[in-house]
């Protein structure tokens, strides 16, 4: 049960990459007030999780709705994650996610698909297909990934001012590595299981 809740709280963090959205989200709410800034936060936090608790808690339905499998979703997710995590290791002008909008953001970009981005959905989507008997604890791991997301983006002047530019680079290249680990143990899942499927 531990291991299962470790270990889906940390692929949540690691597809919500908080520390590396902490430069971005700075950025975006640069011009809003330190009070108003705090609320936008946790309303995006809060319409983020929203959005993949449904993906989460509805994800076999969805995945059967649209006709596809877990091997492709586990090949597609990782391909996803993958790519992701290369835009985080070498760094790219754009961020992870492309440019974003200015302005004061209302569900787009920072609560999808900065925060619940298709590597997110994918992800949560996948952790229900594979342990469909463990709703309680995947939900857990939801809540305590977003809380620890809210809690970064709050603090993000103040992590930003004590990390630096190069300290936040090197913790988001850092996730990225461990991120990309993950999306190819999950690419091979799926390839694994296609295979399998011929014999």
């Amino acid at each position: 049960m531990a291991g299962q809740f470790i270990s889906a709280l940390i692929l949540v963090l690691l597809v919500v990459d908080p520390f590396g959205n902490v430069p971005v989200v700075n950025a975006m709410l640069a011009d809003v007030p330190a009070p108003r800034r705090r609320r936008v936060i946790l309303r995006e936090c809060a319409i983020a999780m929203a959005v993949m608790a449904v993906f989460m808690a509805f994800g076999p339905q969805i995945l059967a709705a649209l006709r596809l499998t877990q091997t492709s979703l586990s090949i597609a997710g990782g391909v996803i994650l993958f790519m992701i995590a290369i835009r985080l290791v070498f760094g790219h002008p754009e961020g992870a996610f492309g440019v974003q909008a200015a302005g004061e953001p209302l569900v787009v970009p920072i609560a999808i698909p900065l925060i619940a981005g298709p590597s997110a959905l994918a992800a949560v989507m996948l952790l229900a297909s594979q342990e469909p008997r463990a709703p309680a604890i995947l939900a857990l791991a939801l809540l305590a990934a977003m809380a620890l997301t809210t809690v970064v983006l709050l603090a993000g002047e103040r992590l930003q001012r004590w990390m630096g530019p190069r300290g936040m680079q090197a913790l988001a290249r850092l996730m990225g590595l461990i991120l990309a680990a993950a999306a190819v143990e999950m690419l091979l899942g799926g390839i694994r299981n296609f295979v399998q499927a011929f014999k």
